[in-house]
């Protein structure tokens, strides 16, 4: 991805965050139109079909249970293409990380699920949604986390530090920090738009914007290519829904080789 495309997705973000944070605190219950507005903050945001595509991206693939005793922005920043902790069988103790961890939805599920004993780091490059993210963090009363600034092409986290990785992205760069933060045995879990080999990368992109993950998408045969190419084992990619021609919510996962991954509860579920 060029620089000048990286700060546009930035910029996206940023907007994003500022208008969460203005008119969170003005949310009212069920009010659809004005959440739609928040969330794609008028740019076509949540897979560039703005507020018309509610139960493919963002926060609509949330459960109820999953948003009790989470700040109203930290749900209302949910831009992203899945619900990561879903895909993930996060047990008490464990480390996670979250890559592109914007307003912190996923991290402060993670730390509820990993309990006091394990740790969520989110990684986020835009600082508005860090700010937001960290606000959240402290509204929620979550005190094993932590939001880290950094480029997910360069995770700012020694080797083998976590025993999860989820994310909400793609590209073998990103797939090779995962796969070197990760510990022997430990797991990913993605939760992405992927596209059927059968589109192009120009066919990709004229069905939406990176900031949307539908431009950006990789095909299936590229993310098995990609995860065996960083090293990962058991790759495995499912599409669970469609969310324009050719294009689907897909989980993604796989294993980093190692002792821990030969015993049952090693693996997904």
């Amino acid at each position: 991805m060029s620089e000048s495309l990286v700060e546009e997705v930035r910029a996206h973000y940023a907007a994003a965050a500022r208008s969460i944070g203005d008119t969170a605190g003005e949310r009212a219950a069920g009010d659809a139109a004005k959440d739609g507005a928040a969330c794609c903050g008028g740019g076509g945001g949540c897979g560039g079909a703005g507020a018309s595509m509610p139960v493919t991206f963002g926060r609509a693939l949330y459960s109820p249970d999953d948003a009790v005793g989470l700040p109203d922005s930290a749900v209302l920043a949910s831009l992203g293409c899945g619900n990561p902790t879903a895909v993930a069988d996060l047990r008490p103790g464990e480390r996670v990380l979250d890559l592109g961890s914007g307003g912190g939805i996923d991290v402060l599920l993670s730390a509820r699920r990993v309990g006091p004993r394990g740790f969520a780091y989110g990684v986020d490059f835009t600082p508005e949604m860090l700010e937001l993210a960290r606000s959240n963090a402290v509204e929620a009363g979550a005190t094993n986390v932590e939001f880290l600034e950094g480029r997910i092409e360069a995770v700012p986290l020694p080797d083998a530090s976590v025993d999860v990785v989820i994310s909400s992205v793609d590209k073998p760069a990103v797939l090779r920090e995962a796969f070197r933060v990760l510990v022997p045995g430990g797991r990913l879990g993605i939760s992405d738009v992927v596209a059927e080999d059968r589109l192009t990368p120009a066919e990709r992109a004229k069905r939406g914007g990176y900031a949307g993950c539908i431009a950006g998408a990789l095909s299936a045969s590229e993310y098995l290519d990609g995860l065996a190419d960083a090293g990962f084992a058991h790759a495995s990619v499912r599409f669970t829904h469609e969310v324009a021609d050719g294009l689907h919510g897909a989980i993604v996962r796989a294993v980093k080789p190692g002792v821990e991954q030969l015993t049952p509860g090693a693996t997904f579920r």
